[in-house]
């Protein structure tokens, strides 16, 4: 009975799904991991790099990380050829919105506008939905650093650390354990039991205290271990950009050089060493 809607992505099955879209998002699973974490001073993502063939030329730019405006970047997990039609939207929206209004344009707008191109190819027919998910990385003066992620439904949301690719439920479980962990030991639990009798109201996640740009980078790399299959994670085999503000207050775009991300596993691994040791 499936089998009659699988061909369209505009009509719903007897049980209320989009077959297409969720094929879509099967693909996102099968494509190289990417994770986001918001830091208190930037946001960093970290991606894994598919070595197709060592023959292969390197490319002068990244396949996985885009610059979109001067305030906003984008990290993709599934298709490139579709996503490359969606940054095309993003920085054209983010360009106009700059040249009539003189102001860059909020973040959350931004991404509202490429999701909603995004669900317009569910809607209607002779159309297939994008295979392809984003996290967004931006910052603005109204919220500051910022972390999004949307899915070829349309659907986005905010988040403080995440991951979307292969592996992303491992990747997640890692980060809920380990995103903010120092600040819930020194409180003796987790949110739930640091809460008191006068804030029953409040937001668990806002006990977390958020890692820095290095601790995030350190964190980005545990996650890729988890989740990338087969050997860890090498400098040649993933990719971590930083955003970040100058002493001007105008974001700094970097993706780490293989000296610098050789650094920063050689931190993990001893840090993971030291642990196993205790």
């Amino acid at each position: 009975m499936a089998r009659r809607y699988d061909s369209s992505t505009t009509t719903f099955s007897p049980e209320g799904r989009l077959h297409q879209v969720e094929y879509a998002i099967e693909a996102i699973n099968n494509a190289g991991t990417s994770v986001g974490i918001l830091a208190k001073n930037g946001v960093v993502m970290a991606s894994e790099k598919k070595i197709t063939s060592g023959l292969l030329a390197q490319a002068r730019t990244s396949e996985k990380t885009y610059k979109l405006c001067a305030h906003a970047t984008c990290s993709v997990a599934g298709l490139t050829a579709d996503a490359n039609i969606l940054i095309d939207q993003a920085r054209l929206r983010a360009a106009r919105y700059y040249y009539q209004y003189q102001e860059p344009i909020p973040i959350e707008n931004l991404v509202e506008h490429v999701c909603n191109y995004k669900q317009a190819y569910t809607q209607y027919g002779g159309l297939r939905p994008f295979g392809v998910a984003f996290l967004f990385a931006g910052y603005d003066e109204a919220h500051g650093f910022q972390l999004y992620q949307s899915d070829p439904s349309g659907n986005y949301s905010g988040w403080k650390a995440t991951v979307i690719g292969a592996n992303n439920q491992a990747g997640k479980s890692l980060l809920k354990t380990e995103y903010g962990v120092s600040r819930r030991e020194e409180g003796g639990g987790d949110g739930d039991e640091m809460k008191t009798d006068d804030d029953d109201d409040a937001d668990p996640s806002d006990a977390i205290e958020m890692p820095d740009v290095a601790e995030a980078c350190r964190l980005a790399v545990k996650v890729l271990n988890k989740t990338m299959d087969g050997a860890a994670a090498s400098a040649e085999k993933l990719e971590l950009f930083t955003m970040t503000l100058d002493e001007n207050g105008k974001c700094v775009h970097k993706i780490l050089s293989r000296e610098e991300a050789k650094a920063v596993i050689a931190e993990v691994d001893a840090e993971t060493a030291s642990a196993g040791d205790t």
